[in-house]
Order: C-alpha cells, then sequence, then structure tokens
C-alpha cells in the first residue's frame, strides 16, 4: 500500500540530507503537523503521512478505536498491519531519494504517536529524534522491540503530555518513562498544563529538540 503524504524539500539533497516523518492522530490529517514546518529546520526533507482510513468530519485514522473499552483501545491487527505498511513507505522514500548516509527522524501525535513508539523500537537502526506528544507506548504492539543497548544508542526521544488529557491519560503517557529507561535510552519526558494537543511551551521544546 502506498500512503498519500506531502512533502517540502530543501534547495539541495544529498546523500547525507536529513529527513522527517510525520504521522498525524486520529481524525486529523496530512496538513497537522506539516504546519510545524515553517520553524523546522530548512534543510532537511519534511515527510507528512495521510492514514489511509477515513472517520466522520472528512478526518483519517491510521487503525480503529475503542473509546469506550480501555483494555482493547486500538486494534491491534490493524495497527501491527500499519506499522509494515510505514516502515515500507518510508524505506521507499529513503531509496527514492538515496539517503544513504543521513538521519531519519519521527514525529507522531496521539494515534500517530503510537505507531511511531512501535516504528522506533522495531527498527532503531534506523531512526535517530523521535518526538512523541499526547500519545502513549502500546505494550500490545511493542512485543518484538529490539532491546540490545548497542542498537538503541542513536535513538533521542522527545515526549510531551498534556496534564488535563481527556482522550490519552497522563498516567498511560507516563508508562513511556519506565519503558525507555529500563531499555537505557536516552529520553525526556515532560507534562504540560494542557489537554490533548501542543501548548506554545510544548512547541518550543519540540522545535528546540530538532534544531539540536
Amino acid at each position: 500500500m502506498n500512503l498519500d503524504y506531502i512533502v517540502r524539500e530543501p534547495e539541495q539533497i544529498t546523500s547525507s540530507t536529513p529527513i522527517l516523518f510525520m504521522l498525524h492522530g486520529y481524525g486529523s490529517n496530512e496538513q497537522d503537523l506539516f504546519s510545524f514546518r515553517e520553524d523546522l529546520p530548512k534543510d532537511w526533507i519534511l515527510i507528512s503521512f495521510r492514514a489511509p482510513g477515513s472517520t466522520e468530519y472528512e478526518g483519517f485514522s491510521w487503525f480503529d478505536i475503542n473509546f469506550n473499552n480501555p483494555e482493547n483501545f486500538i486494534d491491534i491487527d490493524q495497527a501491527n498491519e500499519m506499522v509494515k505498511v510505514l516502515i515500507q513507505n518510508i524505506m521507499a522514500i529513503i531509496n527514492h531519494y538515496g539517503l544513504t548516509d543521513s538521519k531519519t527522524h519521527l514525529c507522531g501525535f496521539s494515534q500517530g504517536g503510537i505507531l511511531a513508539y512501535a516504528l522506533a523500537l522495531r527498527h532503531p537502526e534506523l531512526f535517530n529524534k523521535v518526538a512523541l506528544m499526547s500519545t502513549y507506548p502500546e505494550e500490545k504492539l511493542l512485543t518484538d522491540i529490539v532491546k540490545e543497548k548497542k542498537k538503541l544508542e542513536n535513538l533521542r526521544f522527545f515526549i510531551s503530555h498534556g496534564t488535563d488529557d481527556a482522550i490519552i491519560p497522563l498516567e498511560w503517557g507516563r508508562k513511556a518513562a519506565d519503558m525507555l529507561y529500563d531499555l537505557s535510552c536516552y529520553f525526556s519526558f515532560r507534562e504540560y498544563m494542557n489537554g490533548h494537543g501542543v501548548n506554545q511551551k510544548n512547541y518550543i521544546d519540540l522545535m528546540d529538540f530538532y534544531a539540536k
């Protein structure tokens, strides 16, 4: 399955040009995180995917969610399939641009963040900076992750969560700190006085993470 996406290309592209892949949340679309583009490094390629499933009000979804059942919040089979689809699309785009020496970054919000956790921890050798906002690590998607410290050492995680998030509880998001600590990963976990979204302070910290 080839996913639809929008792209911002720098003036020059070489084999070492960094690339950032963006995964939006449930009910949103590819324009959402792409709105960050003005403040992201100008020499990066930016790719913002559109999820293949549709939702109400002309939005899109990566997999089905059951808001009434916290024990089975997400459709695991669909999510697993989407991780495979995403890695195929990511590799195809990297090969298309000939990025043999570049760093590959991820940015995932909410539902997109759930997939970004799985992508980064299943394929740590591929990614570098991974930003995860208003999301959580779904244990059922992380049963076959890489645990070798040597393979995880290039990953850098920035995790943010609103203290008043009514969609994905803060307690769910906090699970990431314990998990990444146990894996000896480099990460920062930050909480903001906010709901299910990105406030100004969160945004500034996110841009600082990618700028370093």
